[in-house]
């Protein structure tokens, strides 16, 4: 049994210690042995499995509750379940939230109730389209355009690196309007994947298999209403998306790291070295301490975060990017060390520790690389004194 003395801290309250045993209890259940034959078909798969049970309903608001809002909380407790059992699992809910994350936030009642209705119960998956060949972190950089024409806009660039690309349902899409220069010009669309003009152009291979593509929009046309929010405040929502998320991030790391902590103490007890078990060697047994400080910190730092938001706070930039960047690096760490002390087979294709190694390295990544974090927790603590950011 994983550690949950974590769910005793004051972050929590009964509700959340309830939902954890019981999702616990039903991913080990489904989730823990899905094969991965057929990515795109055991994403589907998983997505129907967690719409059918409920869980994805945690992914995003309750589109006929115009004051319901997501509760981060739960957000990061599903994903730190479902990465200690499933990877992919962990991607698909992910994914879920994220693409839809400017409705949740922005969207009006009639796009939410479009379109959460059935992301939350697994019928369409959804999809976040904000990078782009020439603009990954650098956002307020981004190319592609969309141009209003009458009561329509025309979508015309490309992006790329973009999960769930070529399975999606719907986009959320980031595209430059205009109305002021670099962030200021940028807003946020609901694409329908079937709409013409939206083509994937190339589907991206990664050492931790997840459908990713390119996607090339040629004269695309959306109606007006499928703009979120007001024009030009793309940025802001996109930021605001993200605040949301990267906490979550750190907690998906927080789970690979849970699970590669586990599988090394049972691997130390059960293992013999020079007539004794390796959990009796001080130098394992210092590699075991530094993972369970490191797990321990990152928990804090990710249900700081989550906590912080949930209690009202507009936005967690600084918290959310300490999270993900302390939580992230650090599973990498432990994960590296799992690896190490599992020897040839933390190597080997196919063991927990072999795909908890490849999991691990994107997360350090995607929505906002590490180095990217440390310029966004430098200029929020070099604001707070008033200093030039």
């Amino acid at each position: 049994m994983a550690d949950r003395s974590f769910l005793n801290w004051p972050f929590f309250e009964p509700r959340h210690v309830e939902f954890h045993d019981r999702f616990d209890d039903w991913v080990s259940r489904n989730l823990a042995g899905l094969g991965h034959d057929d990515i795109d078909d055991t994403c589907r798969r998983i997505a129907g499995m967690l719409g059918d049970a409920g869980w994805l309903h945690h992914s995003a608001v309750d589109p006929d509750d115009e004051g319901s809002q997501i509760d981060v909380r739960l957000l990061c407790l599903t994903r730190e379940v479902l990465a200690r059992h499933n990877g992919l699992a962990d991607f698909v809910f992910a994914m879920q939230g994220l693409g839809t994350g400017a409705l949740s936030l922005f969207g009006t009642i009639d796009q939410r109730r479009q379109w959460l209705t059935k992301t939350r119960n697994g019928q369409a998956l959804s999809a976040f389209a904000l990078s782009e060949p020439r603009s990954g972190s650098d956002v307020a950089n981004m190319d592609m355009s969309a141009t209003l024409d009458g009561d329509s806009y025309i979508l015309n660039g490309e992006k790329t690196w973009i999960s769930n690309g070529g399975i999606a349902d719907v986009y959320t899409v980031f595209a430059r309007t205009g109305e002021g220069a670099a962030a200021k010009g940028i807003s946020a669309f609901i694409v329908p994947a079937d709409t013409p003009g939206l083509d994937v152009a190339e589907r991206i291979d990664v050492i931790a298999p997840h459908p990713l593509a390119r996607l090339a929009f040629k004269d695309c046309r959306i109606p007006q209403s499928a703009l979120i929010g007001k024009a030009g405040n793309g940025f802001r929502i996109a930021m605001s998306v993200l605040d949301v998320f990267r906490s979550t991030v750190g907690s998906a790391a927080l789970g690979f790291a849970r699970r590669a902590l586990d599988e090394t103490i049972s691997r130390a007890a059960s293992r013999e070295l020079f007539g004794a078990p390796l959990a009796e060697l001080q130098m394992v047994q210092g590699h075991i301490a530094d993972m369970a400080l490191d797990v321990d910190a990152a928990a804090l730092l990710v249900y700081r975060a989550a906590w912080t938001k949930d209690s009202g706070a507009a936005r967690v930039t600084r918290e959310a990017a300490m999270a993900k960047l302390y939580a992230t690096d650090k599973a990498q760490e432990v994960i590296d060390k799992a690896v190490q002390i599992h020897g040839g087979d933390g190597v080997r294709t196919g063991h927990i520790v072999e795909s908890l190694y490849r999991e691990i390295r994107a997360l350090r990544i995607y929505e906002g690389a590490s180095d990217v974090q440390k310029i966004i927790i430098a200029r929020q603590a070099m604001a707070t004194m008033g200093a030039p950011a």
